[in-house]
């Protein structure tokens, strides 16, 4: 399994550096990078070192096997589904914070307090530029007006299950199977590739709409990912779908404070600084992300793409439905 280990001074071995006195241990599936100037901007105000462990896959595995003597205080990951399975393998523990019930909605955390939103993304549709197309609703994907019009990624992969199983909360099993058949047969080649890849091909007239998440037309249009992704993301402009009556699905990245965390107090403190408006600003500015905490402003590019309305069913139970999701991805043949 491959991991890195960042500190803010040195890199050091990861056990030696859990024992220092005021310290924060993260484990994290997210490059260190995105979140190094929130932890620059924690320990330049606090004192408190924070030392991070990247790792792509089995993060409860690790902690799980690690036990009680895991120097992991604060686990952090992208998707709700992922914190979730987080709380169902026993590695995390609740918390009861004001501050963080305060800054965080409802449908955003966990309702005992075992994880907490810390930023979120839209699952919004790139449309090409000239497209006279302004308004967008989910159920819109499955309209036969656009057949092989469509591209999308895997349905398999975690930001088409979560939207899927946010059309079962909102719909059904059965109108959501009825759903995806329609789309697929609307996809304008093979259900694949990344979400960047859908403003690629709209630039190179395979489709004429996306499903893809918000955040990455920040990376494109900025530059971030270079010349030739700069050219996708000018290309397109993101339209923010909703569900009929509803509102736009969102995902997140949030924590959960480790069950035997040894830093309880100081990895509580900083996930609390992680939603203040300082540090939700950094989120806004360097991951493109829209802020969990109300009256932070948003990235700029991402106020380009207008007003956005979350949908508020709880993300909670949204991920009740992943595995039916799963299941009528293949049912369908989503991805064939």
């Amino acid at each position: 399994m491959r991991q890195m280990l960042l500190s803010l001074t040195a890199l050091l071995p990861f056990a030696a550096a859990g024992t220092a006195a005021a310290d924060v241990n993260i484990y994290t599936t997210r490059e260190p990078g995105l979140i190094k100037p929130l932890i620059d901007s924690f320990t330049k105000a606090t004192g408190v070192t924070v030392n991070t462990v990247f790792l792509k896959d089995g993060l409860a595995e690790r902690v799980s096997t690690e036990g009680e003597s895991s120097p992991a205080d604060l686990l952090m990951t992208v998707d709700a589904g992922n914190l979730v399975d987080l709380v169902e393998k026993g590695v995390t523990q609740p918390i009861a914070s004001a501050a963080l019930n305060e800054a965080v909605p409802t449908q955003l955390r966990d309702e005992n307090g075992h994880w907490f939103g810390l930023s979120y993304r839209a699952r919004v549709v790139y449309a090409a530029k000239d497209l006279d197309l302004d308004s967008f609703s989910y159920e819109d994907l499955a309209n036969p007006k656009w057949k092989g019009k469509v591209c999308i990624r895997s349905g398999q992969h975690p930001y088409n299950t979560a939207l899927f199983a946010s059309h079962i909360a909102h719909y059904g099993e059965e109108a959501t199977e009825t759903w995806l058949t329609g789309l697929k047969a609307n996809l304008a080649r093979k259900a694949a590739g990344g979400d960047r890849d859908g403003a690629r091909d709209i630039l190179g007239g395979i489709c004429d709409v996306a499903v893809a998440n918000s955040y990455y037309v920040g990376l494109m249009r900025s530059g971030a990912g270079g010349e030739e992704q700069a050219t996708w993301g000018n290309a397109i402009k993101v339209i923010l779908p909703t569900f009929n009556g509803g509102g736009t699905q969102v995902n997140i990245s949030g924590a959960a404070i480790a069950k035997h965390a040894p830093n309880k107090d100081e990895a509580v403190e900083f996930l609390e600084y992680l939603v203040s408006s300082e540090a939700q600003e950094i989120y806004a500015r360097a991951n493109y992300e829209y802020p969990v905490r109300a009256g932070v402003a948003v990235d700029p590019i991402v106020a380009s793409f207008g007003e956005l309305t979350v949908d508020k069913t709880p993300l909670s139970e949204i991920i009740k439905h992943r595995k039916t999701a799963s299941k009528l991805v293949d049912k369908v043949g989503f991805d064939s």
